[in-house]
């Protein structure tokens, strides 16, 4: 579907610099950009190569104001997220656009729910009890347990697994291969005859509004409380989070990263690609852990952006000072 220029800078809060009657329909790099296509500057010295592409309009910063081009500019003054922005508002387009309903194939209980624009697409199947909320999209092959909830406009890309009881809040997107609400690791050892016995893992996993899960990532429920994953986390794929653990708000976690059971980590924190963190840790508000740290159980780190980095975690300069004597002790050998 296509936009006018004037719609997209309304929708994205950016002042409008030529013609709004314009449209575009998509997004492009700038070496790839068609006259279609919609583009973004946010350094001055890209702005030349931008107004000489092919793009059919370019969002910029205020430097871009006084410039002079054959193509109209959407001026921003964080040009990347009017972008971003943008991107939304074509693909809410797409989505709209596209069908609804239940495929014949699709198998969805009786007493299942379906809001208003709902759909199940091929071979999925929805469990007894499901409620599916406004405008939420089921891909195919997925299945949703018994009395899972679903928010509206929810994306729920193929193959995605949501056990039995767990809830989804409202603009939530889950990405294809992953596994919402399964047992957590959780065993005792029967000292007598060296073998483990399961624990029960009776809890449940609450993930609310707008949260984005990753291809292939697999979250706990919890063993007897709740693992929760608070509003506007952002998981990346490959991400594990194990049961009772308790995501907070904006949270951002990088790809690979593994967290054991019961583990906090607060708001607005940021987890690099392949961190691992040990059971009843405790990750402070706003703290950046770097690539492949390691934080050990029952550990707190905090200090609102604060870098950690290295296995065990400590304070980026530390962790630095710490590689440059090794490198010095290197050398004299």
């Amino acid at each position: 579907m296509k936009r006018s220029l004037q719609q997209v800078a309304e929708a994205v809060g950016a002042r409008l610099v030529g013609d709004g009657r314009a449209t575009i329909s998509g997004l492009a790099s700038i070496e790839s950009a068609s006259p279609e296509d919609l583009v973004f500057v946010e350094d001055e010295k890209h702005l030349t190569a931008a107004l000489r592409s092919r793009a059919g309009a370019v969002i910029a910063g205020e430097f871009a104001g006084s410039a002079s081009c054959d193509r109209p500019l959407l001026i921003s003054d964080h040009p990347k997220l009017a972008f971003a922005r943008a991107a939304k508002l074509l693909a809410d387009d797409a989505l709209a656009d596209s069908s609804t309903g239940v495929h014949p194939t699709a198998e969805v209980h009786p007493s299942a729910r379906l809001g208003p624009g709902a759909s199940v697409e091929a071979h999925a199947v929805v469990g007894e009890k499901a409620q599916i909320g406004e405008n939420t999209r089921i891909g195919a092959g997925c299945v949703i347990g018994t009395g899972v909830v679903l928010g509206s406009d929810c994306r729920i890309y193929p193959n995605v697994t949501i056990y039995p009881g767990t809830t989804v809040g409202n603009s939530v997107i889950v990405h294809a291969g992953a596994v919402l609400g399964s047992d957590g690791f959780g065993y005792v050892h029967d000292r007598k005859t060296g073998r483990y016995e399961k624990f029960p893992q009776v809890g449940r996993l609450i993930i609310e509004d707008d949260v984005e899960i990753g291809a292939n990532s697999t979250i706990d429920r919890g063993a007897l409380d709740e693992t929760l994953i608070r509003r506007g986390a952002k998981l990346d794929n490959l991400v594990h989070i194990g049961h009772n653990c308790q995501i907070g708000e904006d949270v951002v976690i990088a790809a690979q990263t593994g967290l054991s059971g019961s583990i906090v980590i607060d708001k607005g924190a940021v987890l690099g690609g392949q961190v691992g963190i040990g059971e009843h840790a405790h990750i402070g508000e706003g703290v950046m852990l770097g690539g492949q740290g390691g934080v050990l159980p029952n550990k707190v780190l905090r200090g609102k952006g604060e870098a950690f980095w290295g296995t065990p975690a400590q304070p980026l300069r530390q962790y630095l000072k710490q590689l440059a004597t090794l490198a010095r002790l290197a050398k004299k050998d």
